[in-house]
This record gives C-alpha cells, sequence and structure tokens, in this order.
C-alpha cells in the first residue's frame, strides 16, 4: 500500500507526522509530495525536506490530506492556479481512497470532493461546510471520524490517529490494525475531560 500525503507551508505538524507514524508501523509506503520539492515548514515552525513534487506522484491507495493555519488553507484554496486544488482532484479521479484529517477538510471540499458527502472537521471549523460549501453534509455531533463511500474525514488533530487505523482496517484488515493499535501503544486515556465549545459561528478561512 502507498499513501500520498500533499503538504504546504503551514501544515499542521501533528496532522501529518501522527498518521504518518501509523502508516509507516502497518507497513505501508509513504510519499510526502508538495507542489515543488524542497523544504516545507509546518504552522508551528519545524522545518522538513520534502521529497516529491506534485509531477512526481505515484499510484496511490489513498491521498492524507492535513489541515493546517488558516492562512495556509486561504492561500492553496484562493490560489488562481488552483495548483494544490487540481492535484486533488486529478488524484481523486484515481485514488481509491481520499482522507482529511481537522480542516484539511476543507481543501478536499474546495476542490469539489466533498459534494454529497458526510464528512466531519475540526470544531471550530464547522461553520465553514454550510457557509462556504454547502454541498457538504456536516456529520451531526462531533465524531472522531466519518467514512462515507471513498472518503474518510476526521475531526481535529489528534483524532486523526483514529482515522489512520481507520484507514489502515479498510486497506489492510483488522487484525493489521489491531497490531497497529499494540505496537504504537494506542489505547487514549486523556489525565482531563473537558468538552467541546459551540463552534464559531464565522467559518474562520476568508
Amino acid at each position: 500500500m502507498i499513501i500520498g500525503i500533499p503538504v504546504y507551508d503551514g501544515v499542521d505538524l501533528l496532522d501529518m507526522s501522527g498518521p504518518f507514524e501509523m502508516f509507516h508501523w502497518a507497513g505501508f509506503e509513504i510519499d510526502l509530495l508538495a507542489a515543488e520539492p524542497g523544504p516545507t515548514t509546518t504552522g508551528s515552525g519545524l522545518t522538513f525536506s520534502v521529497p516529491r513534487g506534485f509531477a512526481q506522484a505515484r499510484a496511490y491507495d489513498a491521498i492524507w490530506v492535513p489541515g493546517g493555519e488558516p492562512a495556509a488553507l486561504a492561500r492553496l484554496i484562493g490560489d488562481p492556479a488552483r495548483t494544490y486544488l487540481d492535484f486533488l482532484a486529478a488524484q481523486a479521479g484515481r485514488v481509491p481512497m481520499m482522507c482529511s484529517v481537522c480542516d484539511g477538510a476543507m481543501l478536499l471540499a474546495a476542490a469539489g470532493l466533498l459534494d454529497g458527502y458526510r464528512a466531519t472537521t475540526h470544531w471550530e471549523f464547522l461553520s465553514c461546510f454550510p457557509q462556504r460549501f454547502p454541498k457538504v453534509i456536516a456529520a451531526p455531533g462531533h465524531p472522531r471520524f466519518v467514512h462515507d463511500r471513498n472518503r474518510l474525514t476526521a475531526a481535529g488533530v489528534a483524532a486523526g490517529l483514529d482515522a489512520a487505523l481507520k484507514l489502515i482496517e479498510l486497506l489492510g484488515g483488522t487484525p493489521l490494525a489491531e497490531k497497529v493499535q499494540q505496537d504504537v501503544q494506542y489505547y487514549p486515556d486523556p489525565p482531563v475531560s473537558s468538552t467541546l465549545p459551540p463552534a464559531p459561528a464565522e467559518c474562520p478561512i476568508q
């Protein structure tokens, strides 16, 4: 199995690295891709090297779209050349599963790839669906992830670990997903138990 993760300046580190680690433990190959190969900097300031440009994309079993800073998403969505969005649209025509975590769902939605699909995203961005992408069917409540046909969307940041396990199960079977869960000891038991506040009335991506 080969997973493609298209990244960009301002990408969220855990959206990318957490699932990357899960996929690695599953024995999947992972390609980090960007519009052009070279250094890329996360929203938290970590710079890393991306070895492949979009032109060097291989045939993938899934594309994993990480979220990022709202300004970074606005830049990609508003790009007149539509470089990132067109890459996603082209991949969707041949990749079995298109996935996102956190506000990465906004990139799938902007590419028209969530129209008519149930989906979720980070709780602060839920208003973006009705306000900017009304053809997306927002899943009620705050599910950790939503699997609808050939789309898999995760809620905020850490929920990407849950969705990554789900993708491993879909591609490699339940025993493999369970082994990965054991190998990375993913049995969450947080020391606090806050609840999510209401989502902001306005979409944070302008």
